[in-house]
């Protein structure tokens, strides 16, 4: 099994679902497709090209974020290391499916707007002499952990 790291940017196609391993940590999961659309210069039309269907799984902090935030039809960016799972269905049949184990999933936002909403408080920066119009938010681990189901919204474009 080859891994290697890459970006992914497509649309959610399934609901994320999060279950627990038998040593207790959660995983989230969800399928994505990303598609190919090429303009033909000679004629000016739009074609489909292939796409690209892999399943994204998540684990520790951004189990909470990803359930939170996102839903069958978002569109996404997932970057992740991006391996294939090989297999042997009911029928007896190998197969193979694309699995990405995602370090960084967000909205891709060329397609959609989203408001983000933060509890944590703004730090006043020294060099700003206190001006908080100046400030910008301090982003720590904590502030990625915490997202609740209101705090994000995603208006399509």
């Amino acid at each position: 099994m080859y891994e290697a790291q890459c970006a992914a940017v497509g649309t959610v196609i399934t609901n994320p679902v999060k279950r627990s391993t038998p040593t207790g940590d959660e995983v989230l999961s969800f399928r994505m497709a990303s598609n190919a659309r090429r303009q033909d210069r000679n004629t000016g039309e739009w074609t489909d090209g292939g796409t690209l269907y892999l399943t994204v799984t998540c684990w520790r902090r951004l189990v909470r974020g990803v359930g939170a935030s996102l839903m069958k039809g978002d569109p996404i960016i997932a970057y992740g290391q991006l391996r294939t799972n090989e297999y042997t269905n009911r029928d007896g049949i190998e197969r193979a499916d694309l699995e990405m184990r995602a370090s960084a999933v967000g909205p891709d936002l060329a397609r959609c707007n989203v408001s983000i909403h933060r509890t944590k408080t703004v730090a006043v920066d020294a060099a700003t002499d206190g001006d908080p119009g100046a400030t910008e938010p301090v982003v720590g681990d904590q502030d990625h952990e915490r997202i609740d189901d209101d705090v994000r919204e995603s208006v399509p474009a």
